[in-house]
């Protein structure tokens, strides 16, 4: 399948994408994906448990509200992202003037306020769902951004690759110094995040301006005249999409688990940090590991992809992989002694991940090209922000679900001398950590078996 020129027009057909491009479209996703997204997803349960003062209850309630928020703003920047007009393109202008309110927000984010319950609680709240907001307004045009750049389906696998080798790398160099960065900065937990936040906010807000600058839109789409619930009707009426929908929410949700539960893994399993010969080995560091794999493989994706012979069979393929690496981790002694046991079973789990990751945004350009064939007008925003919001869905509900398991196998907060909720200790039974193992293993690998069945059903053989 093959979106003729009836329905774009290319005004530099026979140019190519220069490798400083596609170093500049990996930026973006070195800032959502490598620094926002990946503390967001890792440090955030965490952090606003232990350090920010909210209970499990809250904690969960705050990832949830958020992302429901979500279901409604992000097809509605996809819709509006493809009817953008300006001098700089359809969707670059959005990533140039979105990347300062991105990195500010982020790191007011990370700011511990002095308030009571209720003002924290309404502080959270209120950064939380802006914070979303903005990610939206960039990330939905930046994933748009694949299917103007090139028609060429090579050079789609390849700028995907580069986007997640791009979001791998910095998420491993962000994992790997975030405890020693905050040994650096000294003094409480709530100052060293703070810091930490206000560091890596303009990091990631000078990658994504970079991003935006450095890329280019080779490709206009054919809008539609006027706004219409009508395209909505269609996107549902799309089966690749549904099935490529429910593929997003299922990899957000196995990331998500693995993710949000490594600190709590670490904290109570592992009994804090393990220092093997000076390396501090904590729950940042420790999926570190996966991060470089998963760069490892993304930028071996295409390669494999083509010696398999499909995307769907690929994606397939490491579904299958990352069910049986995530069911072994279960029977890993809960001990620090397995550390490298562990790290051994999470790196061949991350070469799954970083084989099937670019695939799936390559998936969803080939969605789009099907959309517009099929429906003569393009809808590349709206299908794109289906998967920005697939991925924050996956990873809210995913982090909602595990306070709400760890609440239910007992674990429950109480306040500490400043008046914050901290985790009773004494709540910390044997069935919370065997829930805690659960959620990193046994929890993903049913996400996986499930994600498995739809990339059987997903019908664009490419």
């Amino acid at each position: 399948m093959h979106v003729t020129y009836t329905f774009y027009y290319n005004y530099q057909i026979m140019a190519k994408s220069k490798l400083i491009e596609k170093i500049g479209y990996a930026m973006g996703d070195a800032a959502a994906g490598g620094i926002t997204w990946k503390i967001m997803s890792i440090a955030f349960p965490l952090f606003f448990t232990n350090v920010f003062g909210l209970s499990f209850a809250d904690a969960a309630i705050l990832m949830l509200v958020a992302r429901m928020f979500d279901v409604v703003t992000d097809p509605i920047m996809g819709a509006l992202a493809d009817r953008t007009q300006s001098r700089w393109g359809t969707y670059r202008p959005w990533i140039i003037f979105g990347a300062i309110p991105l990195g500010t927000v982020f790191a007011f984010l990370l700011y511990t306020p002095d308030f009571g319950p209720t003002g924290k609680r309404i502080y959270a709240y209120t950064l939380y769902i802006l914070m979303m907001a903005v990610y939206t307004m960039v990330n939905v045009p930046y994933g748009s951004l694949l299917g103007v750049m090139t028609d060429d389906d090579n050079e789609k696998n390849q700028f995907s690759s580069y986007r997640m080798v791009g979001a791998y790398a910095m998420g491993f160099i962000t994992l790997l110094s975030f405890p020693y960065l905050q040994k650096f900065v000294g003094g409480t937990d709530a100052h060293q995040y703070a810091v930490l936040g206000a560091f890596f906010g303009i990091l990631a807000a000078c990658m994504t301006l970079g991003c935006g600058l450095l890329t280019r839109e080779r490709l206009k789409p054919v809008r539609a005249e006027k706004f219409s619930m009508h395209q909505f009707v269609d996107l549902v009426k799309n089966v690749p999409w549904l099935y490529m929908t429910g593929i997003a929410i299922c990899t957000n949700f196995f990331n998500g688990f693995r993710y949000a539960v490594a600190g709590y893994m670490f904290s109570y399993c592992m009994g804090g940090d393990i220092t093997i010969s000076g390396l501090i080995i904590n729950y940042t560091v420790f999926m570190a590991f996966g991060e470089v794999t998963c760069m490892i493989f993304g930028g071996l994706s295409p390669k494999v992809t083509r010696w398999i012979g499909s995307k769907r069979r690929t994606f397939m393929a490491s579904a299958v992989f990352c069910i049986v690496t995530s069911v072994l981790f279960f029977f890993i002694p809960m001990k620090p002694s397995s550390i490298w046991m562990m790290i051994v079973v999470s790196i061949l789990t991350s070469a799954g991940i970083g084989i099937y990751s670019p695939l799936m945004w390559s998936m969803y350009a080939d969605v789009a090209d099907y959309a517009t064939q099929k429906n003569g007008t393009s809808s590349t925003g709206l299908i794109f922000s289906s998967g920005t919001m697939s991925q924050k869905f996956g990873t809210a509900i995913s982090g909602s679900l595990i306070a709400m398991f760890l609440g239910l196998a007992g674990a429950r907060m109480i306040p500490d001398q400043f008046g914050n909720s901290v985790i009773d200790p004494a709540s910390i039974t044997d069935s919370v950590l065997n829930m805690v193992w659960s959620l990193f293993s046994l929890f993903p690998a049913f996400i996986a078996l499930i994600m498995l069945f739809f990339a059987y059903k997903y019908p664009i053989k490419k």
